[in-house]
């Protein structure tokens, strides 16, 4: 298995770091943007996707973004100053940027067939991508247990949602909380004042209720997962990623797949997903021929 370490650059000059898998290069290449804490460490289902892609020559760019990370130090290309991002203090405004940023590698690397992935959060992210970007470097999307946001907020007390608020209106958006989002998460007041009201992020819901605008006006195909166990949803996981799906201009051509028995992050099915995800990819590619 070989893979290496390298670095990206917003417009803004902020660096990013990824993980590139490739044993020889291909035509074809799948990222898969990270979600909160989502880093190379954190995640080894990403290992098993990698070489697995690799062993069907297709390349594996692991995308993490800005809150891949608590709080990591880089460099800004711009400014020459060192900043810290992460988690504590995303801004999911940047959110479009950290993926055009990957796309933009790959575009400079001579791909010419892209997968655009996401897990979690970051599933949420490459949703509002492709909603407002008609991105041509795009070939297909994949959605990997993609985050109920509302529901995920919805664990926060009345007296937490309104120390969020207060400090925001305060002009105190750049203290910490006094407590962790989620009992995991420190952060920013301006920060988590987004994790309640930002669009960026808040764009896939159970049931009927909620804004389903942005999944409306995705027009590319792809394929959705889902762990049968997820508990980032609310209910029932299969039901939730069905409900996606039928939001979808592309809902009759697009894959669902249902990793039994497993969660969030595919435990003990990492390599079930690994090799699901390789033969979806496979059959694109014999579509491309054909």
């Amino acid at each position: 298995m070989k893979y290496e370490a390298l670095n990206v650059y917003t417009k803004k000059g902020t660096e990013l770091t990824g993980v590139l898998f490739s044993e020889k290069k291909s035509d074809w290449l799948m990222i898969a943007i990270t979600g909160v804490h989502g880093n190379f460490y954190s995640n080894p289902f990403y290992v098993n996707i990698g070489q697995t892609l690799n062993e069907n020559e297709i390349d594996f760019l692991y995308a993490q973004t800005r809150d891949a990370f608590g709080q990591i130090e880089s460099n800004n290309k711009v400014t020459g100053k060192k900043e810290i991002i992460g988690s504590f203090n995303e801004d999911f405004n940047e959110a479009d940027n950290d993926i055009e940023a990957y796309l933009d590698f790959a575009q400079k690397h001579n791909y010419h067939h892209v997968i655009l992935a996401g897990h979690s959060l970051g599933a949420n992210k490459v949703i509002h991508y492709l909603a407002t970007h008609d991105d041509s470097r795009v070939d297909h999307f994949i959605f990997l247990s993609p985050a109920n946001v509302r529901y995920l907020t919805s664990y926060l007390s009345n007296a937490e949602k309104q120390e969020i608020m207060d400090k925001v209106k305060n002009g105190q958006g750049e203290e910490m909380l006094s407590f962790s989002m989620f009992g995991w998460l420190p952060a920013k007041a301006r920060t988590a004042e987004q994790w309640l009201n930002s669009p960026v992020i808040d764009n896939v819901h159970s049931g009927d209720a909620g804004d389903f605008s942005q999944l409306e006006n995705i027009h590319k195909t792809g394929a959705l997962l889902i762990g049968t166990y997820d508990t980032f949803t609310e209910g029932d996981p299969s039901s939730f990623l069905k409900n996606i799906n039928n939001h979808m201009p592309t809902k009759d051509k697009n894959q669902l797949i249902f990793i039994k028995e497993t969660g969030h992050t595919y435990q003990e099915k990492e390599q079930e997903v690994a090799e699901k995800i390789a033969s979806i990819i496979k059959n694109w590619q014999k579509e491309k021929v054909n």
